[in-house]
């Protein structure tokens, strides 16, 4: 681990922070830190930053109750930039948007983003919408035990593949099986963050019992 006099502060004592949800891998915003700001962010595990506008310190949430909550803190190679990976409890921009990054500037025509948050998105429109023609329109419109149907099938694929040890079947089942759990997903309410929690406590106790194992064998 750094120390913090390892990292690079600008000519005003301050370090820019780029802000990332740990779930959806989405950058929230562009801030700034300062000494202080950094010690208490890694104190309380809250992002604290300096305020260069309002020339303080500015505890993220404190007002607005939109609290981001520190899972990590990066430095990049030449330790004078930090990315802050954090779980939050609402929107990071003060206009009320997931993130301030919301303005288009460019888009390729050939190469397209992708991020499981931004097809659970589309899975939300589609359900809402149910534009004619669409696939996941038509599974909506049957309901749960027609997706549920389309998952147990899918698993099957998978299953069948794999013990043919068709590695490129396999992962093409694999991202069918993927849609069909997500359009459950979208169906039942669960979303990303849900598993996200729940696999990250499951991480936790997987530790914990490495742990008691390893001691037990001593």
């Amino acid at each position: 681990m750094l120390n913090i006099d390892e990292l690079k502060f600008d000519e005003k004592g301050l370090i820019p922070a780029i802000v990332v949800d740990a779930v959806t891998k989405r950058v929230l915003t562009l801030a700034y830190m300062n000494r202080e700001s950094l010690k208490i962010s890694m104190e309380r595990e809250l992002t604290c930053f300096w305020s260069r506008s309002r020339q303080e310190l500015w505890l993220k949430g404190e007002t607005s109750g939109n609290y981001q909550h520190i899972v990590s803190i990066t430095a990049d190679c030449d330790k004078d930039a930090l990315v802050v990976m954090v779980e939050p409890d609402g929107p990071a921009c003060h206009l009320g948007t997931t993130s301030c990054f919301e303005n288009p500037v460019y888009q390729s025509e050939e190469r397209h983003e992708f991020s499981y948050q931004g097809l659970m998105d589309l899975l939300e429109g589609r359900k809402k919408d149910r534009p004619e023609g669409s696939y996941t329109t038509y599974l909506f419109d049957k309901g749960l035990d027609k997706i549920l149907k389309k998952v147990g099938e899918e698993s099957t694929e998978v299953i069948i593949a794999a013990k043919a040890e068709d590695k490129a079947e396999t992962i093409y089942e694999i991202a069918d099986l993927a849609y069909h759990v997500m359009v459950l997903m979208t169906q039942t309410g669960i979303t990303l963050e849900d598993i996200h929690k729940e696999l990250a406590s499951r991480h936790v106790i997987d530790h914990k019992v490495k742990q008691e194992k390893m001691t037990g064998n001593k």
